[in-house]
């Protein structure tokens, strides 16, 4: 059986936000909202929202159990701007929380995410199944001839 670990992350991802735009509903809020302080601009992309769901699912899975906290500071950035504090550095920020625990909501209201009291959030056998079985036509897709021999 392929797993998440035996594909490349951006096709996996690719693939888990197609069948995500179908589960989840985009809040029109995020039209108007930047992704962290380091941003300019709002997202530009039609599916960001699945992409986003599909990434975070995918590292939910990679390291959970873990919290919202944790994942901002994943999704974050250098902020540029200001000298005032050091002349020509950069400051390290956060990414936006709101987006990621609206999309971690999500996925717990589709099963495939839980949460640990005191731990942060975890993958369930449901999400787990989902990565596998995507991984699984993601292999079956890619034309490599060096990764034929894992299929």
């Amino acid at each position: 059986m392929t797993t998440m670990y035996d594909v490349p992350a951006d096709a996996l991802i690719e693939a888990l936000a197609e069948d995500l735009e179908d589960r989840l509903e985009t809040p029109e809020w995020i039209n108007f909202s930047k992704t962290g302080a380091s941003r300019e601009l709002p997202p530009e992309q039609d599916n960001f929202w699945a992409i986003r769901a599909a990434s975070l699912l995918r590292k939910v899975a990679d390291s959970g159990p873990v919290g919202v906290d944790r994942l901002s500071t994943e999704y974050g950035g250098a902020k540029r701007g200001s000298t005032r504090y050091r002349v020509g550095g950069s400051h390290r920020s956060n990414g936006s929380k709101k987006v990621i625990r609206t999309i971690l909501q999500q996925l717990e209201d589709e099963g495939l995410i839980q949460t640990q009291k005191g731990q942060g959030r975890n993958i369930t056998d449901e999400g787990r199944s989902l990565l596998d079985n995507t991984a699984d036509e993601v292999m079956a897709d890619l034309d490599r001839p060096e990764l034929e021999r894992y299929a």
